[in-house]
């Protein structure tokens, strides 16, 4: 087994303190199954579509199948999907061991393999655990060879990779797998001193509408407690109140715990390091320094110019568009599937603002006052009533989601549905006036020979004189060999009434064409 050691400290003080565990792997790879075994709940029933769409941590307790006291195991349920590869990230960073989800069925996937290289940089232990067991199609040894295809050596194989399989339905192998846990934990000596200050990392932050801004912390090492202040960059809070993974108010966080805390100053920047400390003026003193620190470092704005030759010029919409979440990791995904979206010259997203909470009648004056009304994007997030009324009023397209790809699927086809449509003319027939008979009305009678392709009804031509258009109009009528006819083609001669505003002279043509949009 890897024995890679991260954050450990060999200090006599220091005490065991419960691993954190992030479980990773491809989207529907079984992780949250897995993990609502362990703690016997349902969250992948109630996670729209199936899929994890938040950073979830909470604290399971195992008795060792050898014998000995229950311990304690903090897991940290990571999204498979591809949008979440910053939530993936902040998991493995917080995490001292990790789980490697591969299904039994289907074996190394993308995901799969963004998961290997994100354990590689934080220098995590991981353990294989091959998923769905259960399944009529599963073949483990199947997977063990896509692994050792990547260079992946499992115990057995050649490596020191310790693997598992394990079944989210009947719980085989599910005891096994905590059991390597504590022994991966036992091998990289996780300690801490409770008595120490708190620190660790804010994993989750989000605007709770009652209660105010929230964050989602793991303690890394020392202790939190009621009465003491917690400082996040420039933001501050006091421990006042304090919930365990399962919402219960508690007075004191014990290392390698998550723990939620209400009542920021302003919203936490999920992904930065936390610390605790007495009081408020040791909180607003550190917080003022983060202040001017990250003012110093803020570097000019600076604004880039295209490479090589100017583009041509083309009509260009600018879209404005603001982005409404529940929690911090959701904006960051939600901004990825932005990025991904395909460029047009001819249609720009101008992000203003992506926020955490309800849409509001803020959000929409914000995006409602220009040229092009624009879009707000809500994901996990309500509208609120006197938004919904101000959007209709100025034409503000709101669309909220609860699924990701989904809602990267509607701003999609907005874009394409607004963009400005370029229109090509395709030359498909070509007749030499021979005779101009009359005019009346709009419309004129003329008599000519066609050259190229053919003359159709009810389609437009351009009207050439000396290679210059002097006017357009449409084909309402064709005769040829004294017959109506609704075509006319290449050699043929005909008698057409046209509808135009000009009056064609002998030796004129008429070009036919067919106009599209792209």
């Amino acid at each position: 087994m890897d024995t890679t050691k991260k954050n450990i400290s060999s200090a006599t003080s220091e005490a065991h303190r419960p691993p954190v565990v992030a479980v990773v792997g491809h989207i529907d790879h079984g992780k949250s199954t897995l993990l609502d075994y362990i703690r016997n709940t349902k969250v992948v029933e109630q996670e729209r579509g199936g899929i994890t769409q938040h950073l979830s941590a909470y604290e399971a307790v195992h008795t060792p199948q050898a014998g000995g006291e229950p311990r304690h195991i903090t897991f940290l349920d990571t999204p498979g999907h591809e949008a979440f590869k910053a939530m993936r990230a902040r998991g493995l960073e917080a995490a001292d061991i990790a789980i490697l989800a591969v299904s039994s069925e289907e074996g190394v996937k993308p995901q799969t393999l963004e998961a290997l290289k994100l354990i590689a940089e934080q220098g995590l232990p991981y353990i294989v655990a091959f998923t769905k067991i259960d399944k009529p199609g599963s073949t483990i040894e199947k997977a063990k060879m896509s692994l050792l295809e990547h260079q992946i050596f499992l115990e057995g194989m050649g490596g020191d990779v310790p693997w598992i399989g394990v079944s989210s339905k009947t719980g085989e192998g599910v005891s096994e797998l905590l059991d390597l846990i504590l022994l991966a934990a036992e091998l990289n000596g996780l300690s801490s001193d409770s008595s120490q200050p708190g620190q660790g990392l804010v994993i989750e932050a989000h605007i709770d509408p009652k209660r105010g801004s929230t964050a989602t912390l793991i303690v890394r090492s020392g202790s939190v407690r009621s009465g003491e202040y917690v400082v996040v960059g420039s933001a501050t809070a006091p421990v006042r109140i304090m919930e365990n993974f399962a919402g219960v108010p508690i007075k004191e966080a014990p290392p390698g715990s998550p723990v939620r805390i209400v009542g920021f100053s302003e919203l936490p920047t999920v992904g930065m390091q936390f610390v605790s400390v007495k009081n408020k003026k040791e909180a607003e003193a550190l917080a003022g320094q983060s202040r001017v620190s990250h003012s110093e470092s803020r570097a000019p704005a600076v604004q880039t110019e295209p490479e090589g030759e100017a583009a041509e010029e083309v009509e260009k919409v600018i879209l404005p568009l603001i982005i409404k979440t529940d929690v911090s990791g959701s904006g960051e995904a939600v901004m990825h599937e932005i990025k991904k979206l395909p460029q047009d010259p001819r249609i720009e997203l101008h992000v203003i603002a992506h926020t955490v909470g309800a849409v509001s009648e803020n959000d929409v004056r914000m995006v409602g006052g220009g040229k092009t009304p624009g879009v707000i994007l809500g994901f996990n997030v309500k509208v609120e009533r006197e938004a919904a009324t101000m959007a209709e009023r100025l034409g503000v397209e709101v669309a909220t989601f609860d699924i990701i790809y989904k809602l990267a699927e509607w701003l999609k086809a907005e874009m394409e549905k607004r963009r400005p449509r370029q229109h090509t003319e395709v030359l498909s027939g070509n007749a030499r006036v021979l005779k101009f008979f009359s005019a009346q009305k709009g419309r004129v009678i003329v008599g000519g020979r066609v050259e190229e392709g053919s003359l159709l009804v009810g389609k437009e031509v351009r009207i050439m004189r000396r290679d210059v258009e002097i006017g357009r109009g449409v084909i309402l009528g064709l005769q040829s060999s004294k017959k109506e006819v609704r075509e006319v083609a290449s050699g043929s001669e005909f008698g057409a009434m046209i509808k135009t505003s000009c009056e064609p002279a002998s030796n004129d043509r008429l070009e036919l064409f067919e106009t599209t949009y792209v």
